[in-house]
Formats: C-alpha cells, sequence, structure tokens
C-alpha cells in the first residue's frame, strides 16, 4: 500500500510541477494545463487517501493534516478555475492566471514536503 501511495504522490508532483511550470514558462494557460492539473488532483487524492489508509484513517489536526487538506481544496479549486478562464477566453486571465498557479504549487509543497519529512522520521 506505501508503495501505491508513494507512486500517486510522485506522479501528482510530476503532473502539477509540469502544468505550473509549463503554463508560467509558455506565458499562457492552455487547455492541455487544465487537463494536467485535474489529474494532478487526481493522483494527490489517490495518495492521499492510501496514506490516510496507511496511517489508520485518522485526519490530525497539524501541519501536515491542515495544509494537506488546504492543498486538495485549493488543487481543486485551481483546476476548476483555469477551467472557467479557458472557456471564458479572458486574455487577461489566460497570460496572468500563471501566479495563482504558482502559488497554489507552492503551498501544495508544504505537505509534501512535511509528509516525507515526517515519512522518513517514522
Amino acid at each position: 500500500m506505501l508503495t501505491v501511495a508513494i507512486s500517486f504522490i510522485f506522479a501528482a508532483l510530476i503532473l502539477y510541477t509540469v502544468g505550473v511550470w509549463s503554463e508560467k514558462i509558455g506565458g499562457r494557460l492552455r487547455w492541455w494545463h487544465a487537463i494536467v492539473f485535474y489529474f494532478g488532483v487526481l493522483c494527490d487524492s489517490i495518495g492521499t487517501g492510501a496514506m490516510g489508509v496507511i496511517a489508520g484513517g485518522i485526519f490530525q489536526f497539524n501541519l501536515h493534516g491542515l495544509t494537506g487538506g488546504l492543498a486538495i481544496v485549493l488543487m481543486l479549486f485551481h483546476a476548476v478555475w483555469a477551467t472557467v478562464v479557458l472557456v471564458r477566453k479572458d486574455e487577461k486571465m489566460l497570460v496572468s492566471f500563471h501566479k495563482f498557479s504558482l502559488f497554489v504549487w507552492i503551498i501544495w509543497l508544504i505537505p509534501l514536503v512535511s509528509g516525507m519529512i515526517l515519512g522518513s522520521s517514522v
């Protein structure tokens, strides 16, 4: 189960990082970015769920638990908002969306890193 959890979290890291940074470097939000964001959320949710099963299914009110929950909510909101921006074809938002993407990506890194630290200390 741990291998499954780590694999999905790692896939989320790759997908989300590629999506966010290619959007930033390309200077424009595109449909494939939104698709990658959704797959990133899916992989992160599966990996987080598997980690929860390993941990006994108990949500912990600590930095890792709170930022992890916030990160998944933000990632889902981010993917949905990217879809809204793309559907509206708002040129100003299409070229500035990367600022929000980077913010969400940085927030997501907090539980990722804290999970690696907590996991390696057990």
